[in-house]
Parts: C-alpha cells; sequence; structure tokens
C-alpha cells in the first residue's frame, strides 16, 4: 500500500485504445473561479524529464484527458532549459512514452502503439522523419541505449510453460485457472506472464539479436507493478547491464521483499548478484559516467516494504560497498550523477516536502539544495543549471530549473497557465500540535477559497493512506485539497504516526499499532481544529483511503459523536480477513506482526483484537463506502461487508462499486462519477 508511482502498464491501460480523435487542451467552462471535478481533469500532466547529452534542450510529455471520450493521450514537447522555443513535437492520436534521446542527441527514440502493438520508435528531435525501429511479438515495455549505441537493452512480458497443460488439452475455451502456489494474483493482474529483460544488437536502423538475459525464469524485472525502466540500466562502457530482480517465486516471493542488483556480462553471459546479503529492496542501479561506481537504493530489512530507503554505492574496481547516507534519517529516491561523477542528487522529504540534495563522492557530504512546502519529484543535471519536475497543493507538476549554488528555482514550463490563470486556490497552513503523548505533529490546513474567518464552515479530517509514506505537497488527480476546499470545506491533513519525513522512528511506530497513537493523533487535530471559531464542530467528517480507509471504520467505532459523516475508499475493515485475502504476505506478517492464529504472538493478536469490523456494533454515523473489483491488494468484500454491516445496523450508508477499477480510479468518467457522489454524500449530510 505504500507505493508512490504508477507503473508504465497502469499508462498504458488508461491510454489504450484512443480513438482516431487527437486528444490535447480540454476546454472548460467554468460558472465561477471554483475547482471542478471536470477542470480537475483538465489539467496537462507533465512527466518524463529528459535532458538532452549537450544539457541544452529538455524532452518531455504531456498528458491531456478527454471525458468524452474516457481516454487520455499523451503528446512530447522540447524546450531550450531557459524555458524558450517551447515546442509541441508530436500530435497523433496514439500516446508516446519512455522517450529520451539517443546517444548522440540526434534521435529521440519513444514507444508507441502505432504498429497495433507497443514498439519502440524514433524521430528527429523536431518530431520529424518517424520510424519504427522494433518489431517484437508482443510488444516491449520498456528500452534504453546503450552508451556506445550498438546495443538496445528492452523489456517485455513473457508467458512461461504452464505445468498443468495436460489437464487443459482440447480445452481452447476454459477460463478455469488452476494454482497451487501463491503469488497466483498481484495488485490488479492474474500473473500470467514475467517482465524479462532482452539484449539485442542495434544498427541505427532496427534491432537484431534479441537474447532474454533471465531465460525460463519465473522472476519479475523490473519489479511489478511499480517498476519501470529505472530499475535496470547500463554500464558506462556498455558491457554490463545491471537488473533489479527478486528472485523468489510463489509463498517465498508473498513473503520476502529481498530484492538484489544483478549484473549480466555481454561478453560470457554470466550473472552476478552484487547484493548479496542485503535482505531487503535493492532497487534501481545506476552507473557514474566515468563507470568507477555504480549507486542504487537500498533497504536494510526482509519483508519491510517502508524501511529507510538509503543510497549505497560500490566501487566498482575493488567492489568495495559503502552505505553513502549513513547518519540522513530520511529517505532517498530519484538518484542522479552529475556529468562529471563527482555528485548524485537526489530527493528526498522533510517536514511535508521533498526537496533536492547532493551527495559529493570525495568527501561523503549530504547539501540540501532547494527549501520551501513543494515536491520536487525528479532532477537531472543540465550545464550549469539543475532541471527539476515540481507540484504544489495548488500547482500541477511544472518544470523547473535551479541554481545548485543557493537553491533559487525559476519555472520554465507553464503547462497549466491558461487554466490556473481563471481558478482560485485556498491558502494552504502549515501547523504544529502536541499530541496525546507529548510529541509535535505537523498538521495541514487548505483553506476554501474566499475564506471568511467570521463564517464557520464544514470541516473533513483527511485520513492519510499507505499506511507509511510521505504526506506532502502532492498535487492528486483524486483527493485533490484544494477540489475539497472548493466545495465549501475546510480540510485538515495530519501527519500522523507512520508518515515518512520525520525520522525513521516516527514512521515505524505505527506497524502493529493502526489502532493506537495514529488514532490518537488523528483526534488531536481534529479536535484542535474544532476549537477554532471559523470550525463548525457540529459538520465534522472523515474521509480516506486503503490504510486510510481503515482509519475511517476504525474511527466510525471511536469517534463518540464527534463526525457527522465518513467516506471509506479501498479501506481494510476485516483484518483477519485482509490476511488471508491479499497478495503481498510481507506487508501483513510486518504491520500487524504475523498471522491472526499465532496465539503466542502478542504484537498480531492486539492488532487483530482491534480490528474495526469488532467495534460496527458501535457504528451510528453515515458512511459511504467505494471499493473496485480489480482491487487484489485490499479486495473488493472488504468494503461490501463494511457496507453490509451498515444496512444491518440501520447506519445511512452507500456503496459505490466499480467492476473495472484497481486500488485508484484511472478512468476519466469513472473518476467524474466518483467525485460527483463524494461531493453529493458530504454535502447531504454535513451541509
Amino acid at each position: 500500500m505504500n507505493k508512490l508511482l504508477i507503473a508504465f502498464g497502469l499508462l498504458i491501460a488508461s491510454f489504450a485504445a484512443i480513438s482516431q480523435d487527437v486528444i490535447g487542451k480540454q476546454d472548460i467552462n467554468l460558472d465561477n473561479d471554483l475547482m471542478t471535478p471536470e477542470a480537475l481533469w483538465a489539467f496537462g500532466r507533465v512527466s518524463g524529464v529528459e535532458v538532452s547529452p549537450d544539457g541544452n534542450t529538455i524532452l518531455y510529455g504531456v498528458s491531456y484527458y478527454s471525458i468524452e471520450q474516457n481516454k487520455g493521450n499523451r503528446d512530447l514537447y522540447t524546450m531550450n532549459t531557459d524555458g524558450t522555443n517551447n515546442t509541441q513535437i508530436t500530435k497523433s492520436p496514439k500516446s508516446e512514452f519512455n522517450a529520451v534521446w539517443r546517444p548522440d542527441g540526434l534521435k529521440i527514440g519513444f514507444l508507441t502503439s502505432e504498429s497495433g502493438s507497443v514498439q519502440l520508435w524514433e524521430m528527429n528531435p523536431d518530431g520529424s522523419n518517424r520510424v519504427q525501429i522494433s518489431n517484437i511479438e508482443g510488444g516491449i515495455t520498456g528500452f534504453k541505449y546503450s552508451p556506445d549505441q550498438t546495443k538496445m537493452l528492452y523489456t517485455k512480458e513473457v508467458t512461461l510453460e504452464n505445468k498443468f497443460k495436460d489437464l487443459y488439452e482440447g480445452l481452447p475455451q476454459t477460463t478455469g485457472r488452476l494454482n497451487d502456489d501463491l503469488m497466483y494474483r498481484h495488485w490488479d493482474e492474474w500473473v500470467d506472464t514475467y517482465s524479462h529483460v532482452f539484449i539485442a544488437d542495434y544498427d541505427g536502423k532496427s534491432l537484431s539479436n534479441d537474447k532474454d538475459i533471465m531465460p525460463g525464469e519465473q522472476y519479475q524485472s523490473p519489479l511489478k507493478p511499480f517498476g519501470g525502466i529505472e530499475q535496470v540500466n547500463w554500464s558506462s562502457d556498455s558491457k554490463t547491464v545491471a537488473y533489479t530482480c527478486k528472485k523468489l517465486i510463489g509463498k517465498a516471493a508473498s513473503l520476502s521483499t529481498n530484492s538484489d542488483i544483478y549484473f549480466y556480462d555481454l561478453k560470457t553471459g554470466e550473472t552476478k548478484n552484487i547484493s548479496k546479503g542485503m535482505m531487503g529492496f535493492d532497487v534501481a542501479p545506476v552507473f557514474s559516467p566515468d563507470g568507477k561506481y555504480v549507486a542504487w537504493e537500498s533497504m536494510k530489512r526482509e519483508g519491510y516494504e517502508s524501511d529507510q530507503n538509503r543510497m549505497f554505492l560500490m566501487n566498482l574496481e575493488t567492489g568495495e560497498k559503502t552505505y553513502a547516507t549513513k547518519g540522513f534519517d530520511q529517505n532517498v529516491g530519484n538518484l542522479t550523477w552529475s556529468k562529471d561523477s563527482k555528485k548524485i542528487y537526489f530527493t528526498s522529504d522533510w517536514h511535508g516536502a521533498f526537496q533536492i540534495y547532493s551527495y559529493t563522492i570525495k568527501k561523503g557530504e549530504i547539501k540540501q539544495i532547494t527549501k520551501g512546502l513543494h515536491d520536487y519529484r525528479s532532477v537531472a543535471e543540465a550545464n550549469k543549471k539543475l532541471i527539476a519536475t515540481m507540484q504544489t497543493m495548488s500547482l500541477p507538476t511544472e518544470i523547473f530549473a535551479i541554481k545548485e549554488k543557493n537553491g533559487e528555482s525559476q519555472q520554465i514550463s507553464f503547462t497549466n497557465k491558461e487554466l490556473l490563470s481563471k481558478l482560485s486556490m485556498g491558502k494552504t497552513e502549515e501547523r504544529w500540535m502536541e499530541t496525546a503523548d507529548g510529541k509535535q505533529m505537523q498538521v495541514f490546513v487548505i483553506y476554501p477559497p474566499h475564506f471568511d474567518p467570521n463564517k464557520k464552515y464544514p470541516t473533513l479530517l483527511y485520513c492519510k493512506g499507505g499506511p507509511q509514506g510521505p504526506l506532502s505537497q502532492s498535487f492528486h488527480y483524486r483527493w485533490n485539497y484544494q477540489l475539497m476546499a472548493a466545495n465549501g470545506y475546510i480540510i485538515v491533513a495530519p501527519a500522523r504516526r507512520g508518515v515518512s519525513g520525520f525520522g525513521q522512528a516516527w514512521q515505524e511506530q505505527i506497524s502493529g499499532d493502526y489502532h493506537g497513537k495514529s488514532m490518537q493523533d488523528y483526534l488531536t487535530a481534529i479536535d484542535n481544529m474544532a476549537e477554532e471559531p471559523f470550525v463548525d464542530e457540529d459538520r465534522l467528517g472523515a474521509v480516506g483511503a486503503s490504510a486510510g480507509g481503515y482509519a475511517v471504520y476504525y474511527l466510525a467505532g471511536i469517534h463518540n459523536g464527534r463526525f457527522k459523516a465518513f467516506i471509506a475508499h479501498d479501506g481494510i475493515f476485516n483484518e483477519e480477513a485482509q490476511y488471508l485475502e491479499t497478495e503481498e504476505m510481507w506487508f501483513e506478517n510486518w504491520d500487524k506482526g504475523g498471522p491472526f492464529w499465532d496465539k503466542n504472538n502478542k504484537v498480531a493478536q492486539e492488532a487483530y483484537a482491534h480490528s474495526p469490523h469488532k467495534l460496527v456494533q458501535n457504528w451510528d454515523t453515515p458512511i459511504l463506502v467505494i471499493h473496485s473489483e480489480k482491487d487484489y491488494r485490499v479486495v473488493v468484500t472488504q468494503g461490501m461487508t463494511a457496507f453490509n454491516a451498515a444496512v444491518l445496523r440501520g447506519v445511512p450508508a452507500e456503496y459505490l462499486y466499480f467492476p473495472d477499477e484497481n486500488h485508484w480510479i484511472l478512468q476519466p468518467q469513472n473518476a467524474i462519477l466518483w467525485q460527483r457522489v463524494y461531493f453529493n454524500w458530504l454535502d447531504k449530510w454535513l451541509k
């Protein structure tokens, strides 16, 4: 549940089968200056920023969605690193993904499905002369050029032989699935295929001599569902491919997070595990341009998906490993080498914001480059500046140029300038509150646009999912603070126990204790805000998804009349059922302490004793339950049973069900319905 990225496959699913009408910027008619669900889906979504080899030009993509067509489309743009000469270079009914500069800077490689399956294409930097490079059966999911431009690595889905094939003989139309081990489905798909890494020769025109470097193995690389092509990389001399893989299957794979970094030698065909003995997640290797080092992200403990994300370095000549961020009590991500190999840039969240940092190889020093309430989500070097993507609660992702010396930033892309100029955003305020056990907790308060302190407003407690991970400045396309505020609500978002960015100890306090300190943190936040004269304490609601849905279900049983309405999306209702319904057993074992049948495990017994379903006898407050059929992480029966319990208890309730969505809501019309139902429910009980 603690996942930050949407995988390539989810994006493809969202954009698949686009009609022949090109989808671009959408015109939205607004009755006033307030955000609406339709306006939210009209924003262009900037992603995939790549700086050219000469450091002068930026390549990036923008996704637009059509509510009418219920689809999205992604086109590519280029501009100079000072923001000038911004040019759209593709305009087609098929989305372009994974767009990168060829090492010589003369071509742009990208993925699209113009030929009926997703293949590799190239074009000139101005978008002209589109040529198909690959013709791989079944299509590909990602690719990277070798630095010497003589080879290509790509990833694709492979189907391995069914061990029960004899039983299926003569039954081509059967829909039955026979399994004898775990991990038979994961997040939102049945595991019928495996993502593998292939190496091919590249002559500037096509690919040849393809080779699967993981033949016959039931392993995934990149790791599904969130890993992308960043988990596979070339060495600077083009002789080695480093890839991320968890070489475990079935029950063992469901119990462990132990992925490793593997080196595949192109000349010998030999594979070497360079992180052997490091038992947590080891992912996303990046080689220094001078060929002396490889760096990667690493977690220490097996089975703990929210362990501290550290940076490790290995000297490629000596094999010596260095825990580069030792003593830095924060997570690291998006590792990027400087061109001279003297530094690594990375992003990290601290106190509700993601900043850019640098690590110097020679001195081993970490320096914070940026400051302020914003989320920097990527960083790249471009001659004498840094190019980064940034968002806030009031600003969708845009591209910024940053001076490394003083952290001064300048916005250079303005994808949503026109739409933003028509909308009024609510004020975002940072507060610090004392918790029940005397700790200091950060809380963000988002006020309605045109806020009048002399009025009283209905107020929503936002319960964060995860349960670990950041509560930061994200501009979310479902749980959007500004959209909620535009509907006349004050939003209270506490960084309760379990939230990252406050040290590892704060983050870990929620494991085995969903029901304890974090619930008291929620009540502290809403009780504190209820004392404000502009908050109507008789019109309070609580909303949340996933672990936030758990919180809503739990608060419904203990809130003692504080709240007048609840909304739970994809929430955990019955912890004992959840343990046996989900697929990533490492998560349940770590966060619940173990299985519910282990009567000698005090942590587990305490956790399951406080399952929300055991408090349903106290439910007396209207509740909206939302859940989706393809959510295999928190299965749909969790929502059904919660709704059924409410109805049987005589509690006013509604159940919004999506048969074709997963743990998220990805389709535009489904998302619009989600928002309409959401606000209709809140307005019914809080206004």
